[in-house]
């Protein structure tokens, strides 16, 4: 879920050429997530890493992130499924 989830968010990108040649990319669903690079390619393959860590901290911290394109990553388990997780512990 959480890849397919990357995938659309990636596909929300806007990149830019700036003055000085290089590239910035961001997804403007996804507050905060902008990364630069000298080439396109490697701006993409920034923002692919910047989202990743950014969905990963709002994960752990609890925070609502967007849905993108009908994907909601916010959903929480179902308690039997906590549960489950906890007998393993």
């Amino acid at each position: 879920m959480i890849s397919g989830y990357i995938d659309r968010a990636l596909k929300h990108a806007v990149y830019d050429k700036l003055e000085d040649g290089s590239f910035s990319g961001r997804i403007p669903k996804c507050k905060g997530v902008i990364a630069f690079a000298k080439t396109l390619k490697k701006c993409e393959e920034e923002l692919r890493s910047v989202l990743e860590d950014w969905i990963l901290v709002g994960l752990a911290f609890g925070h609502k992130l967007p849905k993108i394109d009908n994907i909601d990553i916010n959903k929480k388990p179902s308690k039997a499924s906590h549960y489950e997780s906890l007998a393993a512990v």
